[in-house]
């Protein structure tokens, strides 16, 4: 699903679960609450069906009025493939999440700690921030950052979220191995760096980023107009401790160089939660954000200490390139479907550069060119129709894809979202050229499967509805769940209309569902057990310790200490 925001809310939201403890491979990861209760390390195939998006145009669709075409043309906009790029920044977030709890293990005395000394830094919190590093330094981290820097378009955001989205984002611990473990912990969260790069803003966004989670008020605690900076960046520390934060995702990091004062403060800050608190980071920017870690080794290094990832175009002669046009070619909505010539191909490049987002738009707008073009009655795209589409619709980014086209450094500068470091890209090529075939092999053979049409119904189903934006109380995985279940129960011949009307009522049932459940009041009982526990004892004539001993609050200190 592309759309996985929720609406009016820029905060990448993911799903709620309750912990389930799962037998780990690696020795290393073993004993740990916070890596067990993760799903398991994901498989090539995995990924694969995560990314593979074809959208589904029926021929009945084809056969439909112009105007009925014109909205079915827009499905195109879901349409993602997986490209080896993919497979490589998947496999660095899995482990840059797993090692990042070895060192915050919560069972280990040294996670108390450190949440121990940021709580007293917390209570002097007006020098505190100085000391941070010092106090901290102590306790060893097996945190790591890693970079993901390309052109605007090529597609760093959506690829990271729907990578996020395969994992929970909130889990909820209640026992582990018999005993009582309360605790939170919050797998990933992803926010996007303010646009004038401010410090004070970015921290805000945090705190309401936990606030729409977990239904806390840090923001209105910790985020007060008149609140220092500083002040803020230790709660926001302690925050992600507390809460053991698998990753935090920084998009749009460019943004930092629009910053007066705040960049070096803010660079320095990652540094300090990577390196120190030991919290993983992934930096996410456009090729201008190279420019913030020139001259500060210790920044550029700690900034990409797992890799950094360098997001190119697709080259014109690639395999990935090709394969990627031949399934969007197939993506067509009129009346004659159009061939994919050797020139088509030429001019389809040319037009777009391999920038994933100008063409699967060029695509579509070259349709809707052929759709209401009297001149075109039976609706075919040429390369003419390509070149005009190019050159009245997509105007406005003329003067970029021109500077990439005939590679002008000196016009390239202008437009410094398209910046990048050559040297660093032919090494990333050579790393991914091996997994080209493979994938294609993969997805070859996925389409021919009964399982891939019902998923690409699911997905083409999945989207449509979440488009809606009518599901205030319903999370993308919500509304994927549901669908599949209702896909999944109809023979693979169904109308897909008739799909589409069932998903949408049953979309509306449980989104009153959990309207309803988020309106009722949270009893006593459930907020404050331990006062509860206290009022019963009290109740009973006896000492609230030994009830709260009693039911496992209190642990025998001989058999802690031994």
């Amino acid at each position: 699903m592309k759309n996985m925001r929720n609406s009016g809310n820029s905060v990448l939201k993911g799903e709620i679960e309750e912990a389930i403890y799962k037998e780990q491979i690696l020795l290393e990861y073993n004993r740990n609450p916070f890596i067990e209760a993760l799903p398991p390390i994901f498989s090539e195939d995995d990924v694969l069906e995560r990314f593979m998006v074809k959208p589904r145009i029926s021929q009945q669709d084809k056969q439909s009025e112009t105007n009925i075409r014109y909205h079915v043309l827009k499905r195109v906009k879901n349409f993602t493939q997986p490209l080896p790029i993919h497979f490589e920044v998947e496999r660095r977030l899995s482990t840059l999440i797993r090692r990042g709890y070895l060192a915050r293990n919560p069972l280990d005395k040294t996670f108390l700690e450190r949440i121990r000394v940021l709580h007293e830094l917390r209570e002097n919190e007006v020098v505190a921030h100085k000391y941070i590093d010092e106090r901290l330094n102590y306790i060893r981290s097996t945190a790591d950052s890693l970079s993901i820097i390309g052109i605007s378009g090529i597609g760093k955001t959506t690829a990271i979220e729907r990578l996020l989205l395969m994992y929970p984002q909130v889990i909820k611990h209640q026992r582990y191995e018999k005993q009582l473990f309360n605790r939170t912990q919050i797998v990933w969260l992803k926010i996007d760096c303010p646009y004038d790069g401010s410090l004070s803003t970015l921290c805000k966004s945090f705190f309401k980023a936990i606030d729409d989670l977990l239904g806390t008020r840090y923001l209105e605690k910790y985020g007060y107009l008149n609140r220092v900076t500083s002040t803020m960046l230790l709660h926001m520390t302690s925050l992600a401790s507390m809460y053991g934060i698998g990753v935090l995702v920084i998009d749009e990091i460019q943004h930092l160089l629009n910053a007066k004062n705040d960049q070096e403060e803010m660079l320095n800050f990652f540094v300090t939660l990577s390196n120190t608190v030991g919290i993983p980071t992934v930096l996410i920017g456009t090729s201008k954000a190279q420019q913030l870690f020139k001259g500060n080794f210790r920044q550029a290094r700690r900034a990409a200490s797992d890799g950094a990832i360098i997001w190119d175009r697709m080259a014109a002669d690639s395999e990935e390139w090709q394969f990627f046009l031949e399934t969007l070619w197939e993506l067509q909505c009129l009346k004659q479907s159009s061939e994919l010539t050797e020139d088509i191909k030429k001019t389809f490049y040319e037009e777009c550069q391999g920038i994933t987002s100008v063409a699967v738009n060029l695509f579509i707008l070259a349709q809707e060119r052929a759709l209401f073009d009297e001149s075109n009655e039976s609706e075919i795209i040429t390369s003419r129709v390509l070149k005009k589409t190019a050159k009245e619709d997509m105007k406005i980014i003329q003067p970029m894809l021109n500077a990439i086209r005939k590679n002008n450094i000196k016009a390239m500068n202008e437009f410094e979202d398209i910046m990048i470091n050559l040297d660093e890209l032919m090494i990333s090529h050579k790393q991914n050229t091996e997994y080209e075939g493979r994938v294609k092999d993969a997805m070859k053979e996925r389409f021919n499967t009964l399982q891939y049409k019902r998923q690409e119904i699911i997905e083409s189903l999945s989207y449509e509805i979440a488009s809606l934006g009518i599901f205030d109380n319903l999370v993308p995985n919500d509304i994927r769940k549901l669908v599949s279940k209702i896909v999944e129960n109809q023979p693979i011949e169904s109308e897909y209309n008739s799909l589409k009307f069932d998903a949408v009522e049953n979309a509306m049932a449980l989104n009153q569902k959990k309207k309803e459940q988020k309106s009722k009041p949270i009893s006593k009982e459930a907020s404050l057990p331990l006062l509860m526990l206290r009022n019963k004892a009290l109740e009973k004539k006896k000492h609230p310790y030994e009830l709260l001993k009693a039911k496992g609050f209190i642990k025998p200190i001989i058999g802690e200490l031994l």
